[in-house]
């Protein structure tokens, strides 16, 4: 019986949206975790079932982002991502009890419209709607031998030896040059990320073949980007976390996004040829259709409040509704002087001590 192209492609775009959809639930899940673990004083949050239940989810989200790889081509997989933020805004939105920016805020007290949020939401799902209708409709079967030949085209070997050479000149300013922007340290995750998604690619494909009858396992090359895999997740996992830890969560999820979705349709393109045939009007619709979502990504995240580090000696109290307060520390005469700084800094290393 003949396989039918649409449907594995249609399957594909699934097991995406539901991998997106639990890996946004998990990571609500472990963050509610945290929040109640740290509120109730109890133990730490690895112990609790809860969190390993987000874990667990987050596993089995991956696992159908690794297996859609293998339905659906690249190019498309990869920026059904924005499905992920989109799912996670309105799961924290709605369970976590999580609020927009006071300036995007409209309404009263406990009766707020999130415009703001709709609108991004909107625009994000026309976007995905529109890339998903014009991207590639092509479902290649990946085998060994179709890998080993795309692997020695000269065309690969040229986006591979200038990838390594920006990768190189990143690496040196960010170690050497001491230079830690945002764009230098998730450029250098983007360019690990290409050759996740050409390598996962693979070897979903040739898994999915294997399970088919046609066994895959035996060629070398399936070890080889299995290796290659595992050491871009790991440095790409590596560089994204010293991000996370440099820079807020508004800059870094929103440019992350749109990189690593570049990257990934680059090397869909120049790897794997899923371009090939397709339409300038397809194409040009499809590219539309990644920017929107990249745009509404970056209003959602944008639209995200942040949890500013509060300052460790003073606090500041000129702001507080309804006081007006003109100095909080005593006159140094006095025998309280600074008594409330030493009480705050105490509580501060109590809780340290605690977390």
């Amino acid at each position: 019986m003949r396989e039918n192209p649409l449907r594995t492609y249609i399957v594909g775009i699934i097991i995406s949206i539901c991998g997106n959809v639990l890996i946004s639930v998990s990571l609500n899940i472990q963050k509610y975790t945290h929040v109640r673990q740290a509120q109730r004083g109890l133990k730490p949050y690895y112990t609790s079932r809860l969190w390993w239940c987000g874990v667990l989810l987050m596993g089995v989200g991956e696992l159908g982002n690794f297996a859609a790889y293998g339905f659906a081509p690249a190019s498309l997989i990869a920026p059904l991502g924005c499905v992920a933020v989109i799912a996670s805004a309105i799961i924290s939105v709605a369970f976590l009890k999580e609020t927009l920016r006071a300036t995007d805020i409209v309404g009263k007290q406990n009766e707020m419209v999130l415009k703001p949020f709709g609108t991004c939401g909107i625009l994000t799902i026309t976007g995905t709607y529109v890339l998903v209708t014009f991207a590639p409709h092509n479902s290649t079967h990946i085998t060994a031998m179709l890998v080993q030949y795309y692997a020695m085209s000269l065309t690969f070997v040229i986006y591979l030896f200038v990838e390594a050479v920006l990768f190189c000149v990143l690496l040196y300013l960010y170690k050497m040059q001491k230079l830690k922007h945002v764009v230098v340290v998730l450029l250098m995750v983007a360019l690990l990320a290409s050759m996740t998604v050409i390598s996962v690619k693979a070897v979903s494909g040739m898994i999915t073949e294997s399970i088919k009858g046609n066994l895959q396992l035996l060629y070398p090359i399936f070890y080889v980007m299995l290796v290659v895999m595992v050491a871009s997740c790991a440095f790409q996992i590596k560089f994204l976390n010293q991000a996370m830890k440099m820079f807020d969560a508004t800059e870094v999820v929103p440019i992350n996004f749109v990189f690593f979705t570049a990257s990934a349709i680059v090397a869909g393109i120049v790897f794997y040829q899923e371009f090939d045939g397709l339409a300038p009007l397809d194409i040009c619709m499809f590219l539309l259709g990644c920017l929107l979502s990249f745009f509404g990504v970056f209003l959602i995240a944008r639209n995200r409040t942040q949890i500013k580090p509060q300052d460790r000696t003073f606090i500041t109290m000129d702001k507080v509704p309804g006081k007006h307060v003109e100095s909080v520390q005593p006159e140094a005469s006095t025998s309280t002087y600074g008594s409330l700084a030493d009480r705050f800094m105490c509580s501060r290393a109590g809780q340290s001590d605690d977390s």
